[in-house]
């Protein structure tokens, strides 16, 4: 009787572990769904909305101090406009040839003024003895005068070939080329010139650019390395334009030994007359996405939308901007990040839906 009980307290045993553990299995499942139900139930917030074509997003002011959103406000800016324009790198041949001209003349009008003053001192001399009782002939002494009336016109002719060389010079050179390359000692510039340690670059501004002052440059780069750019130096205006582009001609200098005579090159930072009115964007406010630069710009007190700007001028504390922002609109310069993390947040299908 005792086995009996036993066997069937141990069958009992059995089956409420059997039942227990069915129960466990089955049960499992409907507890997943039920808990993924209620987690599916738990709602985070959707910040961010399309108003007009516009995306917002919807930052609480409590949010925005706990994630330390800050905004400034744009201030007004003006910017002298730079223009883009074109030159090339010029052969000073026809200088170097003009100034040799030019010394070979100036050295023989010195060489002729010696003569000169030589037979000047003969016909003195000779006259004397003329005079003193007709020691030489009056022919002897005509002779002389005659030589000295030679040794003038040598000269002047000497002078006007001079005097036509430099204006050569002057009206092909400029002023300032002119002044270096009449000179008898070599200039540093064209010493520099004919050694290409440096190159002589001319450029052509449009008409309402501004004239180049004195020790002013401007940066320059060859056509086919736009990258790669040189500073040079303002000379002088340029006496004759482009055959091929119309504007006022100047020359620079430019330290540069890769640079040859007869390259294409493009000038920037030549500056206009025309002023620029715009805002300055801080740094801190520009983002960069997908390789552009944006901002966000407060819409309300709770709403924040992204703007795409351009980088194109840069100044002391940021960009120089025109566009759609404009002055005193509020840009973020502190957890622009964060809205751009949100923004994109919202993109991204929720795999709980598939």
């Amino acid at each position: 009787m005792n086995r009996k009980i036993a066997i069937i307290i141990g069958i009992q045993a059995f089956l409420i572990v059997m039942l227990f553990w069915l129960l466990v299995f089955y049960g499992k499942d409907e507890f997943e769904v039920l808990n993924q139900s209620q987690e599916e139930e738990i709602e985070t917030p959707n910040r961010v909305s399309n108003k007009d074509g516009v995306t917002l997003i919807t930052v609480n002011i409590a949010t925005q101090l706990q994630s330390e959103i800050q905004t400034s406000p744009l201030k007004a800016s003006t910017h002298q406009a730079n223009i883009s324009t074109y030159g090339s790198v010029m052969s000073i041949d026809s200088l170097i040839d003009l100034r040799t001209r030019y010394l070979a003349a100036k050295s023989e009008i010195d060489i002729l003024r010696t003569s000169l003053a030589q037979n000047k001192n003969e016909y003195t001399r000779l006259q004397a003895l003329n005079q003193d009782d007709k020691n030489v002939s009056d022919k002897v002494v005509a002779a002389a005068a005659s030589t000295i009336r030679a040794d003038e016109a040598k000269i002047a002719a000497a002078e006007s070939s001079a005097k036509n060389l430099a204006d050569s010079m002057r009206q092909l050179w400029g002023e300032s080329l002119t002044k270096q390359a009449t000179q008898l000692t070599t200039s540093g510039l064209l010493q520099n010139l004919i050694t290409s340690k440096e190159v002589l670059i001319q450029t052509t501004l449009p008409f309402d650019a501004t004239e180049p002052l004195e020790k002013s440059s401007i940066m320059i780069a060859p056509t086919a390395a736009p990258s790669h750019t040189i500073r040079a130096y303002y000379i002088s205006r340029a006496p004759f334009s482009n055959a091929t582009i119309q504007g006022k001609t100047y020359f620079y200098r430019a330290n540069s030994t890769e640079l040859r005579a007869g390259m294409q090159i493009n000038a920037i930072n030549a500056t206009s007359n025309k002023s620029l009115v715009g805002v300055i964007v801080p740094n801190d406010a520009i983002i960069w996405y997908a390789g552009k630069p944006w901002v966000y710009r407060k819409t309300g007190e709770e709403q924040f939308s992204r703007l795409p700007i351009k980088t194109d001028i840069e100044v002391e504390t940021g960009w120089f901007y025109q566009g759609n922002l404009k002055e005193n609109d509020e840009v973020v310069t502190s957890g622009a990040q964060l809205l751009l993390s949100e923004e994109f947040k919202s993109q991204i299908t929720n795999e709980n839906e598939d």
